[in-house]
């Protein structure tokens, strides 16, 4: 398979303004991933664009964990922007430190209830591809492919990682660079080429925020 065959040939089928919307998602999700690597608080709005953006775009391509995930990232931008702003000293950039014990226990349960959580919705999602209505509706997981379980684990993972990231905790970039590494082949499968190739994007940048929060971050109190 060539290139246009796994990139291109998708686009084929839509519309000019879907094109667009996936267009400007990545762009702001781009944005947003080196406001987040520089530790300045512009990682929220233009993150907000983005997030906003992509709970559209999923839901119509059938990936409802990562449809909910963005919109819990449109959410937690917004707490997370409350809490950089009283910490940030200049009000755009600020401290890091090292996760603690606590956090990785917090973490752990909102990983787990994650799981747990887009599990549930897609085991009722055929009732929500048939209008709500339940006639001649079998719930199950029997329906998942591979997309689909994938799409629930790393809706976990960047769970994680954005409730990591709000808390201004080096390890965030962990969660995003496992989880922007399975979503290079997922996206790609599902016809969203230019998000996939953002992810690939997404995997460098993640890596680089790594170290750079390292070298920078303070002890925790």
């Amino acid at each position: 398979m060539n290139f246009y065959d796994l990139f291109l040939k998708p686009y084929e089928s839509y519309e000019t303004y879907q094109i667009i919307l996936e267009i400007t998602a990545a762009v702001f999700g781009l944005l947003s991933v080196y406001f987040s690597i520089k530790k300045n608080i512009w990682v929220y709005p233009t993150g907000i664009v983005s997030t906003a953006l992509y709970v559209y775009i999923l839901f119509k391509f059938g990936l409802l964990g990562d449809m909910m995930i963005n919109f819990y990232y449109t959410v937690m931008s917004i707490y997370g922007w409350i809490l950089w702003a009283k910490n940030a000293e200049d009000h755009v950039h600020v401290e890091v430190s090292a996760a603690t014990k606590k956090d990785w226990l917090v973490a752990a349960v909102l990983f787990a209830l994650s799981l747990i959580f887009v599990m549930v919705v897609y085991y009722y999602k055929p009732l929500i591809d048939n209008q709500f209505s339940t006639e001649n509706v079998n719930f199950g997981l029997y329906h998942l492919d591979w997309a689909n379980w994938l799409d629930i684990f790393t809706t976990a993972i960047f769970l994680v990682g954005m409730w990591l990231m709000a808390k201004r905790k080096t390890e965030n970039w962990i969660f995003w660079i496992i989880g922007d590494l399975i979503c290079v082949p997922m996206m790609l499968y599902k016809g969203l080429g230019i998000t996939s190739v953002q992810y690939l994007v997404f995997t460098v940048m993640a890596v680089i925020g790594y170290l750079e929060w390292k070298k920078s971050r303070v002890p925790n109190p």
